[in-house]
């Protein structure tokens, strides 16, 4: 049983679960996402301002207008973005509408034209209990603090720690 999640009865996976097999998908998605942490080649353009920016007004229309999911958590790290949400409508048209509109924004921001802007692959979980989904939300909005870019997660900008409002996402609304 997972320790993570003991009242579900799943076995395994959990993306934040502390004692895992040494071949599941959440150990995979971990040592992944450190790698993206440390890369120091490829394209970085989400360091640009600019960009990060577009992202953010981008997540935050799929939940505030769109009414696409709930969301819950998110951070925007140099080379990738991690996503927290309950989704209202079919994951694969959150992805794509996000990743479209996105990479429109940030080609056009860059001068390039009819290249692709984001990887094909995503990965996504199905979150089982309220103490995992507190564990990504963690995780996520501590990335950049993994990864070296900010002492603690509300100096991140592109992250929802970073935000003071009231509401799901701050403590102390709980």
């Amino acid at each position: 049983m997972c320790k993570a999640c003991p009242d579900t009865g799943h076995k395994s996976g959990c993306a934040t679960q502390a004692s895992r097999p040494a071949d599941s998908s959440g150990r995979r998605f971990k040592i992944l996402d450190a790698v993206l942490d440390k890369a120091a080649k490829g394209p970085l353009w989400l360091k640009d301002s600019r960009i990060a920016g577009c992202v953010v007004d981008a997540v935050d229309r799929g939940e505030s207008i769109l009414g696409h999911y709930a969301l819950e958590a998110f951070v925007v790290m140099p080379n990738h973005v991690h996503l927290l949400i309950a989704p209202r409508i079919p994951i694969r048209r959150i992805t794509n509408g996000l990743k479209g509109v996105t990479a429109r924004d940030a080609n056009r921001i860059l001068g390039r034209t009819g290249r692709p802007f984001w990887q094909d692959e995503s990965f996504d979980h199905w979150v089982r209990s309220p103490a995992e989904l507190n564990r990504i939300r963690v995780y996520i909005e501590s990335n950049p603090v993994s990864a070296g870019l900010a002492d603690r997660p509300e100096d991140w900008l592109w992250s929802s720690a970073s935000r003071s409002k009231p509401g799901p996402l701050n403590k102390d609304s709980h």
